[in-house]
Order: structure tokens, then C-alpha cells, then sequence
């Protein structure tokens, strides 16, 4: 898919893909969030988790009694804030943290397009990093030659693509869809960047047979 047909297929997300969308970004940063998390403030781990937790039970019953302001402001208050922390992984976690605020805030104002952004943060953390890694002393041309080239820019890309693939063609957001979109973000708990989450926090996420029904 080329950038002006994922563009295309970006804009016409609504409604439940587009928040689909968006916690399958979540997700799949995750751990990226609990290895800052888990050494400056593991309880903003287990908020982060439950959050994604209950973003994917709103997702399997229409039914839901989650209050997402509530959830929104508890969230908030394991929002990673750079000038507090002076390492590289405070950037991945934030966009992590980010990604997950924009996927409930559909449900705050459902009208407004979100996805092309969440996109563009997801692959900037992958290229980001890449750079951080990879790039030193390269120019701007080597620099977007490692990164076209790179098997985690590639990886992004094509779960990107897959993601959107499958929403397009799901008639409804039904247990089979979404669970295979979380087993697919959820990628055996690594992340983008290929960093594997914590061992706290690596069991597949703990969804309820009721949440199923």
C-alpha cells in the first residue's frame, strides 16, 4: 500500500475501527511504556495495562459501564513527563501513553479523525529510535536510507497495513475480529521497537469470558 492509499483508507476510519485502530497502536507500544514505567513508577504500568484492559472490553461488548472521563483522569496521572526524566526511553512511553488517550478519546468525541495521527506517532517512535540507535554521524539522506531499510520501520509498516486490512474488511466489531486484532498487536508482548515487556506484565492481557459474551 503506498502513502496516498493508507492515507485514503486512514481518513475513511470511524466509529469502532477507528478505535480499534488506535488501541492496536496502544498496544503494541505497551511495552514500551512498562520498561520506563517499571523503573520510575510501576504503578503507572498496571493503570496503562488496565486501561488498554478495558479499551478492548468496550470494544467486545456494546454494553459497557466504563466511565472513559473517569478512566482518562486516572490515566493522566501516569502521563510521562519529559523535563522530569533525562533518558531516551521517556519519549516511547509518552508516545505510548498518547496513543492510548487518543483511542478513548473516541468515545469522548467520535467525530474527529484521529488515526492518521496515531499513525504517524507509531512509525515516528520506530524512526526515532532508529536514529537514536543506528544514526549517528549519518546526514539526512543515509538517515532516510537506514530508516526505508530498517526491519523495524518495515515491521510498522506492514502491521500498519495488515491493521487496516482487517478493519476494512470486519462487518462488526464481533469476539473473533477483535481478539485477533490483539493477538496481533499484542505481538507475544514486544513491542515496535522490538523490546520485550517486563515480566510483570507479560502474560497475554487478562480478558473475562463475560467480556467475551
Amino acid at each position: 500500500m503506498n502513502p496516498r492509499q493508507q492515507q485514503k483508507q486512514l481518513d475513511k476510519l470511524g466509529g469502532w475501527r477507528q478505535f480499534a485502530f488506535l488501541l492496536a497502536l496502544a498496544e503494541r507500544a505497551f511495552p514500551n511504556f512498562a520498561l520506563f514505567s517499571d523503573l520510575t513508577d510501576p504503578a503507572s504500568g498496571d493503570r496503562f495495562r488496565d486501561g488498554l484492559n478495558l479499551g478492548w472490553s468496550m470494544l467486545l461488548r456494546k454494553d459497557h459501564n466504563v466511565d472513559v472521563l473517569q478512566l482518562l483522569t486516572r490515566l493522566e496521572r501516569g502521563c510521562p513527563n519529559p523535563d522530569d526524566h533525562d533518558v531516551y526511553g521517556v519519549q516511547p512511553a509518552l508516545d505510548a501513553w498518547w496513543l492510548l488517550e487518543q483511542a478513548l478519546l473516541c468515545h469522548v468525541n467520535p467525530d474527529k479523525k484521529r488515526a492518521a495521527e496515531g499513525a504517524s506517532v507509531a512509525l515516528n517512535t520506530v524512526t526515532t529510535f532508529i536514529e537514536v540507535t543506528e544514526g549517528e554521524g549519518l546526514g539526512d539522506e543515509e538517515l532516510v536510507q537506514l530508516f526505508d531499510n530498517h526491519d523495524l520501520t518495515r515491521a510498522e509498516k506492514g502491521f500498519q497495513e495488515a491493521l487496516l486490512e482487517m478493519l476494512r474488511k470486519a462487518r462488526a466489531p464481533d469476539p473473533g475480529v477483535i481478539h485477533e486484532i490483539l493477538g496481533m498487536a499484542h505481538n507475544e508482548g514486544v513491542s515496535n521497537l522490538g523490546l520485550e515487556v517486563p515480566e510483570r506484565w507479560a502474560g497475554y492481557p487478562d480478558l473475562t469470558v463475560e467480556d467475551m459474551q
